[in-house]
């Protein structure tokens, strides 16, 4: 792929989105091209994750062994797998399978720490971006906390309820 075309690539993910000009075409320019046939696996449930990938063409399926289905999630061109891999070192939480003939753009986390460290505006706009995210996770979680906590509330009522009511049937 042309240069051109991976830094337009690279700038439809939402993480690299405002990325300058400038670290866009080295981080093009320094990342991996790889080609996968249709049916071959990028990665497995469980591996050392090294850094991210983005979807150039085709499409990657990611498996868990936890789906009761057997099926995965579907990812397209443009599509970030593995972001927080890019951050820190973890496992890949599931199994990637090219569908159909797929090309990648493989970000290695040290060259994407290694930008954070040479252009700490970058870094700061990733950590806020983070920070929000997390935040708006953390109130989800509150409000989902909130609706278990009347379930419980309901159900202990409703339970309460049906025994004295099967009681009073004695």
């Amino acid at each position: 792929m042309s240069l051109a075309r991976d830094m337009d690539l690279l700038r439809k993910v939402p993480l690299l989105a405002d990325f300058p000009d400038e670290q866009l075409r080295l981080l093009a320019f320094s990342a991996e091209n790889v080609s996968y046939r249709d049916g071959e696996v990028l990665f497995v449930e469980g591996e050392r994750a090294d850094g991210g990938l983005v979807v150039a063409s085709g499409a990657v399926m990611l498996e868990s062994e936890n789906e009761a289905n057997g099926q995965g999630d579907r990812y397209g061109p443009g599509s970030l797998i593995g972001e927080t891999a890019l951050l820190v070192e973890t496992r890949r939480p599931a199994r990637a399978v090219a569908s159909g003939a797929t090309d990648v753009i493989r970000i290695r986390r040290a060259l994407f720490k290694r930008m954070l460290q040479e252009f700490p505006d970058i870094a700061q706009r990733l950590f806020d971006s983070r920070a929000a995210r997390f935040r708006d996770t953390a109130a989800a979680l509150g409000r989902v906390g909130t609706l278990l906590e009347q379930l419980e509330r309901e159900h202990s009522a409703f339970r309460a309820a049906r025994a004295k009511a099967s009681g009073d049937a004695e």
